[in-house]
């Protein structure tokens, strides 16, 4: 299969401004009022990455610990990774199943198929210091609502991608990745096209979802409060393929 190439040169810029997200917020009208503060030019097929906690705190996922009462499997696991019991039942309400505890992590599968240490669920950047944040309930779907927003707003054909931070397998330190997309295909699939040596590509699928949510993130950062960044000139297939595509399926799972 052909596909379009990406050109020699991508822009990527930080959108800053965006305040502080508050439950029922319009993510879209904030990105626009953002980028006409700071006089960005929206181009037809600019994607929008956009931070997954700006995502949650608008759609209501923020959590009062307070408020939850741990079962017995929360306190019994509490003690094998030292967590708060009731942040460990805040994980499972947000997870599909366990896949470890140990060594002080408690590694779950999200209700979207993300594999993630504490589901995803973070307190940092929450404001509140008896609160957690939940990643968005259905990435995919939030970023096709944002999606046709944006584009209702801009009046241009646009792609967004949702990132959030993970660690990797076998890897120190963390990347960003897109957890949910709408308006791209999240694969660049070179299978069945030849190399530089006209050899046949056989395996080679590329993940360029995750690859501009870690580029994008670049300029983002994790304490400059910019929890949106616009890629340009990055050509790709438009062909709608979301986020949980990427996820892989347990029978070609090494690890679990």
């Amino acid at each position: 299969m052909m596909v379009a190439e990406p050109g020699d040169i991508i822009e990527i810029l930080a959108v800053k401004g965006i305040p502080d997200v508050k439950p029922g917020d319009d993510v879209a009208k904030l990105i626009f009022d953002a980028c006409q503060k700071n006089n960005i030019k929206i181009d037809e097929g600019d994607i929008f990455v956009i931070a997954s906690k700006i995502v949650a705190k608008a759609e209501g996922r923020l959590v009062k610990l307070s408020d939850i009462t741990p079962s017995i499997f929360s306190i019994r696991a509490s003690k094998i990774v030292k967590k708060d019991p009731r942040e460990i039942e805040a994980i499972l309400s947000a997870s599909r199943r366990i896949i470890r505890m140990r060594r002080g992590i408690f590694l779950a599968e999200t209700e979207f198929g993300v594999v993630a240490a504490n589901s995803g669920i973070d307190k940092s950047n929450v404001g509140k210091e008896d609160y957690v944040l939940l990643l968005p309930k259905d990435p995919d779907r939030s970023a096709r609502k944002i999606r046709k927003n944006l584009e209702k707003l801009f009046n241009k054909r646009l792609a967004v991608i949702i990132s959030d931070t993970y660690g990797r397998t076998w890897r120190e330190g963390q990347v960003d990745m897109a957890i949910g997309a709408s308006g791209i295909n999240v694969f660049r699939d070179y299978r069945g096209d030849k190399d530089m040596y006209n050899r046949a590509l056989k395996v080679t699928n590329i993940a360029q979802a995750d690859e501009i949510a870690s580029a994008a993130e670049l300029v983002m950062g994790k304490k400059k409060g910019v929890p949106v960044a616009i890629v340009k000139h990055y050509v790709y297939d438009a062909k709608d393929v979301p986020a949980r595509k990427l996820n892989r399926k347990d029978a070609k799972d090494l690890y679990r």
